[in-house]
């Protein structure tokens, strides 16, 4: 569990990045991009223990603040070299969903969730931060335009079940659906690729 542990961190971190950096391009100062970062990083996950009924694995483990406050300091500090890069954004974010659905999907499975749980609590890790980033900014959220979104974080968690059941080490296993994940995501943005809406 230790790879899924740092992964974790670093989801963290990503996720911090790109709520910062929303926050940034809205000219919200610094405190609030502190503030968008951190309910960004945290806000999946610590529902997902919620559901899992958990409790919030920041509350007791520092590490979890840490990689908060070095993911918003690197927006603040590198905020314009950053934006020189066209879609970072969507970089972080497809990251950050990447790694978020792994782990959501792994943690789940350790409390015994059912499999089918344990791939909607992934997505939901993935995806709820985002949600709540993008409302806060007064965006519509990501997950409910027609975009590949989630169902990459879906593509991905699914990925993870089937490497799990083939005996595939964990470590391994969690760099291939965390790839998945992300290049479906990227993918879908570059290439402009949505799923078909409902209705008229």
């Amino acid at each position: 569990m230790n790879i899924l542990y740092y992964i974790d961190l670093l989801g963290t971190m990503v996720f911090a990045i790109s709520g910062a950096m929303a926050a940034n391009r809205s000219g919200i100062d610094i405190f609030g991009a502190t503030f968008t970062g951190f309910v960004t990083a945290i806000g999946g996950g610590s529902l997902r223990d919620v559901f899992l009924n958990l409790r919030p694995i920041w509350v007791d483990d520092s590490n979890y603040l840490v990689a908060i406050l070095i993911g918003v300091i690197i927006s603040i500090v590198a905020n314009r070299q950053l934006y020189r890069l066209a879609r970072t954004l969507t970089f972080f974010d497809a990251l950050g969903i990447g790694f978020f659905c792994v782990v959501g999907v792994q943690k789940s499975l350790t409390y015994e969730s059912t499999q089918t749980a344990a791939v909607i609590l992934g997505v939901f890790s993935a995806v709820m931060g985002g949600v709540i980033r993008d409302t806060l900014m007064n965006e519509t959220p990501l997950i409910f335009r027609k975009e590949i979104y989630a169902t990459a974080c879906l593509s991905g968690a699914i990925m993870y079940m089937i490497l799990g059941s083939w005996g595939v080490d964990t470590a391994i296993n969690a760099f291939v659906s965390t790839l998945t994940v992300s290049v479906i995501r990227l993918v879908a943005v570059k290439y402009k690729l949505s799923l078909p809406g409902i209705g008229g």
